[in-house]
């Protein structure tokens, strides 16, 4: 059998119905394949940058998997930004990579680069050494994807095996590690350290999401009666309108939600690593009587030593959990009260970024009307910068997988991408691109792929002609002066590039125009920019809110 037929045949095997990428030379074998058969799609992206970045918005938004395939160096290389977010993510896809051919290797072939150079941006990275090996080492990667901690995986496949007709070797049935039981001892133990608290609190991150653990997390912080904080990973896999939900960590993350968490007298953490980025580098003091819940043992004892480490499937573990405190007296009581004060006092330092009206709007008062305008169970895709910080911490999430936003990797420009791999995982459900200028110049070129693949989603845009974030740290810290990084004098017309592209595009100002605006955006039929000007000299919320 051909190998380029045989690889698309086990995409599909695998429920891979959907391919991002950009075609070369290289690649136009797979692309052969593809265009034959109607139960796998292939999607042209503008730029590798984005091509990784579809597959993690995909898979973000769904729980399922999504492939990549891109031509040897450049665009390998390209797309190793999306696969070290999808790493620190711990977010599965199959990147497909066309390699310079077994005997040229090494003699410096065209965009050739050694296969170990993505070694440290994957969860694992296969390299196909004969053809009759290329299906079986494809369903070992697609396998360890989907095996937890999950993550991206690279699969190296040299150009000129994908037209050969050689008899393929096929892989025997293996059952992927799963996380089955939990330590029976350990949970007991928690449930003794969680049930004495007078004060808990419970952190959670992005593993809730990948291990479909919300419900059970919502169950023991209800049993508990302890607010729940988020990390960024972790936003919206507790819903805003909980009277638990406590607030969020991160880097705009304020004075009441430390002191929420430092007035508690014991922690359980699941689902995170306590990365240095959601912890202020580990500074945000956090109960010495921990238990720590999470897939990556290596994580145990990395910032903060836990009295009980737990290495198990978060569901699984709260389901436990839950089942042993339900035979024990919580000492507890006054959760939802602390989680009440800890949400009052981060709307009272709102209030003043909330009163602007006319625009320019605060990233604050755009946020709330973007919000107003957008229907709960729209899936939102946002992008770094200044405004996902604010985003982080006032704007309401509601389930686990219609929000999407990168985490410790911090990336720009993978709002819009992420928003169309969100679309093409969930035909059904209106999706909206949520991105600053900045981010959106990193990635303009996906708005085309937009028009051109007819992906209807929003894409709503804060424009503030800077780099605020950055311009304000600059201003404030270092002899430069406000605004250093802006570029004012030469404004970009956002809706003037996007109709250029093929898109829809609504400019808005105030409020009133923006919920409005963005609501019938949504509602229209094809991908629609819309346009809001912002105060680039707004504080910025890492200043704000610890002021």
């Amino acid at each position: 059998m051909k190998v380029n037929e045989a690889i698309i045949d086990c995409l599909t095997e695998n429920d891979i119905g959907t391919l991002f990428g950009i075609p070369g030379k290289q690649s136009l074998p797979l692309n052969e394949s593809i265009s034959e058969r109607d139960d796998i799609r292939f999607v042209m992206a503008r730029h590798e940058t984005a091509v990784s970045h579809q597959a993690w918005g995909y898979a973000e938004t769904s729980g399922e998997m999504a492939g990549t395939v891109v031509i040897p160096g450049p665009g390998d290389m390209n797309a190793m930004n999306g696969l070290k977010n999808a790493l620190n993510d711990c977010t599965p896809l199959v990147h497909i990579a066309v390699e310079t051919e077994p005997e040229i290797r090494g003699g410096d072939g065209i965009h050739e680069t050694p296969p170990d150079t993505y070694d440290n941006v994957v969860k694992e990275n296969v390299t196909v050494e004969t053809p009759q090996s290329t299906v079986a080492e494809l369903q070992r990667a697609i396998d360890a994807a989907r095996t937890a901690p999950k993550g991206p995986v690279r699969v190296g496949i040299p150009k000129n095996f994908l037209k050969m007709d050689v008899s393929l070797a096929e892989r025997g049935e293996v059952e992927p590690q799963s996380f089955s039981g939990v330590p029976e001892g350990k949970v007991d133990a928690a449930a003794d350290l969680l049930a004495d608290a007078s004060t808990p609190i419970i952190v959670a991150g992005g593993g809730v999401r990948a291990g479909e653990a919300s419900d059970e997390l919502k169950a023991v912080a209800e049993r508990l009666e302890a607010p729940v904080v988020l990390t960024y990973k972790g936003k919206a896999v507790f819903p805003d309108d909980h009277e638990l939900m406590g607030g969020v960590l991160c880097g705009g993350t304020g004075t009441a939600v430390k002191e929420l968490i430092a007035d508690a007298d014991a922690a359980l953490g699941v689902g995170t690593d306590f990365d240095a980025v959601s912890l202020h580098n580990w500074s945000i003091e956090i109960p010495e009587d921990l238990v720590h819940v999470t897939l990556g043992a290596d994580d145990i004892g990395t910032g903060y030593d836990p009295a009980v480490g737990i290495v198990a499937d978060a569901a699984r573990t709260l389901e436990a959990l839950d089942d042993a405190l339900a035979g024990r007296t919580i000492a507890g009581g006054n959760g939802v009260e602390r989680a009440r004060e800890t949400r009052d006092a981060v709307d009272a330092r709102l209030e003043e970024l909330r009163a602007v009206t006319e625009a320019p709007l605060t990233s604050v008062k755009a946020l709330d009307a973007i919000r107003e305008g957008t229907p709960r169970d729209a899936v939102v895709a946002v992008d770094a910068g200044g405004f996902r910080l604010w985003a982080l911490l006032m704007f309401p999430t509601y389930d686990p997988r219609d929000y999407v936003n990168p985490g410790s990797w911090a990336t720009m420009g993978s709002g819009l991408p992420s928003a169309i791999g969100a679309k093409l995982a969930n035909p059904d459900q209106d999706v909206v691109a949520l991105t600053g200028d900045g981010g959106l110049l990193m990635c303009l070129h996906e708005l085309h792929t937009l028009a051109d693949e007819e992906i209807d989603v929003t894409v709503v845009v804060l424009n503030n002609s800077d780099y605020a974030i950055i311009s304000e740290e600059a201003g404030r810290s270092y002899r430069m002066d406000e605004g250093e990084y802006g570029w004012d004098e030469t404004p970009v017309s956002y809706t003037t590039v996007a109709e250029g592209l093929g898109l829809d595009v609504e400019r808005a100002e105030t409020p009133d125009e923006v919920e409005a605006t963005v609501a019938d955006a949504i509602a229209s039929d094809g991908p629609t920019l819309v346009e809001i000007p912002t105060d680039p000299y707004e504080p910025q919320s890492g200043v704000w809110m610890n002021e």
